[in-house]
């Protein structure tokens, strides 16, 4: 009888034991996925500022050649300028960069934005 115990007692310890390594596993894999995106819209981030003000241009969602599971998106606001009260960015000579990299898993669609304002040099 006590061996019976021992085993139902045991059974139990290891079935938490597995739920956790599945929750672990996921995790891992949400994390991979999150630094793959980052890196991807810091990457085209950095490309954006290098470039001359005007080539600063909005590029549609679409998937990334080298990265098949994952989409990147450009969007490039000259029309506001957040918590300011003023004229329009593109009058003040600013553009409003967000690059936003998106990836689906079995989760659903998530993404990371990153923002920057870019100014008009002289």
């Amino acid at each position: 009888m006590e061996v019976l115990i021992a085993i139902v007692i045991l059974s139990v310890g290891l079935l938490g034991l597995a739920s956790l390594t599945v929750g672990i596993i996921n995790g891992t894999a949400f994390s991979k996925n999150l630094s793959t995106a980052t890196t991807l819209a810091q990457d085209k981030m950095e490309e954006l500022c290098e470039q001359d003000y005007s080539g600063v241009a909005a590029e549609t969602k679409g998937p990334l050649s080298t990265f098949p599971n994952y989409n990147r998106e450009v969007v490039v606001d000259t029309t506001t300028y957040p918590d300011i009260v003023g004229p329009p960015a593109q009058q003040v000579g600013m553009k409003i960069v967000t690059v936003i990299v998106y990836w689906t898993d079995r989760n659903g669609e998530h993404s990371v934005p990153l923002k920057t304002i870019l100014s008009q040099t002289e």
